[in-house]
């Protein structure tokens, strides 16, 4: 699993890269590689522009190449090709398009824009306390990612979590890393080992053989992302695998409005449905979910966010 987000870097990266005495670092196919932002276990990430423009222009891409160390690593290939495949199919502005990719043989890239902004992940770490409206803005973007995933291809995103959502300043949410992308009804698999370094955001069904991982999996882990949103903290924390893993499938989160007493009880009662163990009690059809997101979106404006 990805130790660092596969997430495209800000602009001021681009920025930084524009100047035509910085050293650039190799080449990917037509793609000329600026500079390495992000490495995680499995890939490295660089800005890149086309190798055909100026080098005084600022690199509008990422470039994510798949480490070589996997490149003889039947899953490593498969997960790498179903991101670059689903990527290419959905298109939505709240899921991170794939323009181009070589996944035929090494090295294997896929080429991405140079998206504006930081994961959810950075903003929360750094401090950033979204409020109640913002939180749901940002849950009903997640949401249409999701459903746009699922039309397009049939598939659920496999490993939502903040470090996959990435935010522009502007607000405007972007899901990101599609490699654990999956079919209802798939088999674990290779992804079993990928997806262990998400256990706090993985649905109880999904470490079990009792259910198949399906839409209902990704929203419970909305429901865990918008729970840590709104009260700092995720509704289970261990450092023990297995201790986490129990804790998803038996242990009930403690009330959100314990956390939050300001919270108005409609949100609280969606974030503890989306956190329901059984996945048919979670099941929402995305039509119906975005719309009941939008109404408490709006409703929301006018609750303020306590110090």
């Amino acid at each position: 699993m990805p130790t660092v987000s596969d997430s495209t870097r800000s602009r001021k990266t681009a920025a930084n890269d524009a100047s035509p005495r910085h050293k650039l670092v190799g080449r990917a196919g037509p793609w000329q590689l600026v500079r390495q932002v992000a490495e995680t276990n499995m890939a490295r990430l660089y800005t890149a522009r086309a190798a055909d423009t100026c080098e005084s222009l600022p690199p509008a891409y990422i470039v994510k190449m798949l480490r070589k160390e996997w490149w003889r690593d039947a899953a490593a290939i498969e997960l790498f090709r179903r991101e670059v495949w689903v990527g290419s199919k959905v298109s939505n502005p709240h899921v991170v398009p794939v323009f181009s990719a070589n996944v035929r043989q090494p090295p294997f890239y896929s080429v991405m824009p140079l998206l504006e902004g930081v994961t959810l992940r950075e903003k929360l770490a750094a401090g950033w306390r979204p409020t109640i409206s913002e939180v749901l803005w940002i849950a009903r973007q997640t949401v249409q990612g999701l459903a746009a995933i699922n039309d397009a291809v049939g598939m659920v995103h496999g490993d939502l979590k903040p470090e996959n959502i990435m935010l522009a300043s502007t607000g405007h949410a972007t899901l990101i890393d599609l490699g654990f992308a999956r079919c209802d009804g798939d088999e674990h698999g290779a992804l079993q080992r990928a997806v262990m370094g998400s256990l706090t955001y993985i649905a109880p069904e999904v470490v079990t053989s009792a259910y198949a991982a399906g839409p209902a999996s990704d929203q419970y882990s909305l429901g865990v992302v918008m729970y840590e949103m709104l009260t700092g903290r995720t509704p289970f924390v261990g450092e023990d695998p297995a201790e986490l893993i129990a804790r998803h499938r038996g242990h009930k989160p403690p009330c959100i409005r314990s956390l939050l007493p300001e919270l108005p009880k409609a949100i609280a009662s969606l974030v503890h449905t989306l956190l329901a163990k059984d996945p048919v009690r979670r099941s929402y059809d995305y039509i119906e979910l975005i719309e009941r997101l939008v109404r408490l979106e709006i409703e929301a404006f006018a609750v303020p966010r306590s110090a």
